[in-house]
This record gives structure tokens, sequence and C-alpha cells, in this order.
């Protein structure tokens, strides 16, 4: 799987542009704030239809401008495609694959897959279980079309039940709708658990085999999922886990009246992550949680390739300049296979490692 070019027009600071990639290595180098980060959004942006950093489509637009174009030439499953994606202001996208209408962000991972590192995701263990739901649900997104579904489904019903609480102790009437929200959502939150628990199980077997090697066989990584206490066991089938959410929800009923607030459901999910038994958020060292975080991103990257078997394109948001040398090394050693575009600032060193072709990116152009 390789991203052969990229079109850009009017996506965040860029106005016309098109890259060629290299079907390997890629240094994309560059001064802060010129562009490098928004180049890789937009790949993983082609990827699922969902943007790493913003909340909004109308984020991923320039200020002055009304609708923004990314489009990618790719070579995927021994065939080339074209996806588009045409952003507007005051009306909805608009998305094809080869000129045939993508009905849903499901249908471009079907095209392409990307992981994505940002600096930020070395501190996916210390940050809050937000991050850690955010990262489960971009890579589920690509990996299971039914996941992401089911999660754009739970994400309006839960909004719809936040607003009916919000708004019940001036409107009663609206509670009569409650049990039909709550019925759904722990139909669909079953499905984004048995998601969640799997993926869960397969991250921690690649992520304890990466960890181990980064830190020389020293170190033991465990994660654990977890999820609202009624469900025992996650791994169950999805009728046990909606009897079970169903049991949550009535014991939580009467509290969410009160605090007009939803109490219960999958959208607090988590996972812990454990180095040689202890809490890696609580324990360990700023060493260990970046080797942590380190080892989630090899071991979705190996998920996506078992999985397709084809290597997801692998984009490095200048990441490698906030790792020592060792942990570089590990980094490029274990990515080698597939096609990589690697953001830096300067970019003499990484040209020596890892070779291929090398844009220089300045107000929001390739030079």
């Amino acid at each position: 799987m390789r991203l052969d070019s990229l079109t850009l027009s009017g996506w965040r600071n860029y106005g016309e542009q098109t890259v060629t990639f290299d079907g390997k290595s890629n240094v994309i180098y560059g001064e802060n704030a010129q562009g490098k980060t928004n180049l890789l959004e937009a790949c993983v942006y082609l990827s699922c239809g969902r943007s790493p950093r913003a909340r909004s489509d109308r984020e991923l637009m320039g200020f002055d401008r009304d609708s923004a174009l990314v489009q990618g030439t790719i070579h995927s499953r021994e065939r080339d495609f074209v996806t588009r994606i045409e952003l507007y202001r005051g009306k909805r996208r608009k998305m094809t694959v080869n000129g045939v209408a993508a009905k849903t962000n499901a249908a471009l991972s079907d095209v392409l897959r990307t992981v994505y590192f940002s600096p930020d995701d070395l501190y996916l263990i210390r940050d809050g279980a937000a991050a850690r739901r955010r990262f489960m649900d971009m890579s589920l997104c690509q990996l299971r079309p039914r996941y992401a579904e089911a999660l754009s489904e739970y994400t309006r019903l839960y909004d719809h039940k936040t607003r009916i609480l919000r708004d019940s102790q001036d409107y009663p009437g609206l509670l009569d709708t409650l049990p039909e929200f709550n019925e759904r959502l722990c139909q669909v939150g079953a499905v984004l658990i048995h998601y969640r628990a799997r993926f869960c199980a397969a991250l921690h077997e690649y992520a304890a085999q990466a960890h181990s090697q980064c830190s020389g066989g020293r170190e033991q990584l465990a994660l654990q999922y977890r999820t609202v206490s009624t469900v025992d066991d996650p791994l169950a089938p999805t009728d046990a886990i909606y009897h079970a959410l169903t049991a949550h929800q009535r014991s939580h009923y009467d509290a969410e009246i009160a605090s007009r607030l939803c109490l219960s459901g999958p959208h607090k999910d988590d996972f812990e992550v454990a180095v040689n038994g202890r809490s890696a958020r609580q324990f360990c060292s700023q060493g260990q949680v970046r080797t942590a975080a380190l080892a989630l991103k090899l071991a979705e990257r190996e998920i996506h390739k078992n999985t397709f078997g084809e290597h997801p394109v692998m984009l490095l948001d200048d990441v490698l300049s906030e790792l020592d040398p060792q942990r570089q090394e590990f980094v490029l050693n274990r990515i080698a296979g597939g096609q990589i575009l690697i953001t830096c600032c300067e970019a003499d060193r990484l040209e020596s490692l890892v070779g291929g072709k090398v844009f220089h990116i300045r107000e929001g152009a390739v030079v």
C-alpha cells in the first residue's frame, strides 16, 4: 500500500499544492508552523475521513476559504485508486473513490490505511482516558467498517440523550423518549465494546513484544481493557455485553435524571498500561512511558499489516527528535518494509538514515 501523490487546495495553510511521494521513504522538513503537520493530517483524513487534531471539518479549511479539497492517488490491493474529498463551509462534504460516491468513512479506509504518530502520542500513557479512547477509535475505524458505523451512531445517540437529560427539568415530557434511546445505546455500545476488547487483546500481544525488545528484555508491558463495571467479560458475545450494559443503565437511571448527565455506557472506556506489574501512568519514568507509547503505535501498525496483508502508510510527525538515539534506531528498524512519511525541522541526519525523497515545506508550500 502506498500514497503516490497528494493534491491540496485550501487545506489549512495550503493554497494549491500537489506532492508526489516516494514509494518507500519521504522526509518532510521545515521550520515550525510552516505546514508539515498539516500535510500529514491530510493523509490521515484521506484514510478515514477523520482528523487526529480537529474537532470539525470547518477547522480544516483556510481562514479565507469557503471550501477545501484533498485528493490522493493510491496504490492498494494491486490496484490504483483516486480518493477525493471536497469540504464546504455551508454544506456537507463530498467524498468519492474513483469517481464513485463514498457514503461512509469506511469506503475511504478500504482504499488507504495510515498509522499516525505525533509527539503528543508519547504522552498517551499519562494522558486522560479520552486520549486512549481516541487512539482506539482512530485505528478501529480503519480496521473495522462496522465499528466506524457503530461509533458514528453511538455518538449521535449519546448527543441526543445528553440534550434530553439537560432539558428535562424545563420539559419533563422529553423523558418519555429516554427508554428508546437507552435501548439503542446499549445495543450499539455492545458492538463498540466487542471490537475494543479484541483490539486491546491484539495490542497487548504486539506491544508487549515491541516493548520487551526496546527495553532489552528488562521490562514487560501489559494492557487491560476497562469498560462499565457490569461487563465481567468484554470478550463475551455481544448479546451478553448488551444485557450487562442494560443492567448498568438501569442501576444508573435515577442518578442520570438527578444529575442530568449520561453516566452509563462505553463512552468512558479506557485501557490500563502496566510495566513490570505497575501502572505506567502512575509509577513509570518518562523514558519508560515513551517506550510504552512507542510500543503501542508500532503494535497498531502490526495489527493493520496482519489484518490486511499490507503495511499501512506510516506517518511520523516530528517524533524522532523527541527520542534518544537508541529509540530512534529502534523505530526506524521496526517500520522498514512499508511507505513512511517523516517530518522534522532539519533533514540532514534523517536523509542519511532513511533515504528516499526530501521535501522542504515553507509557508504552506513545497519549495
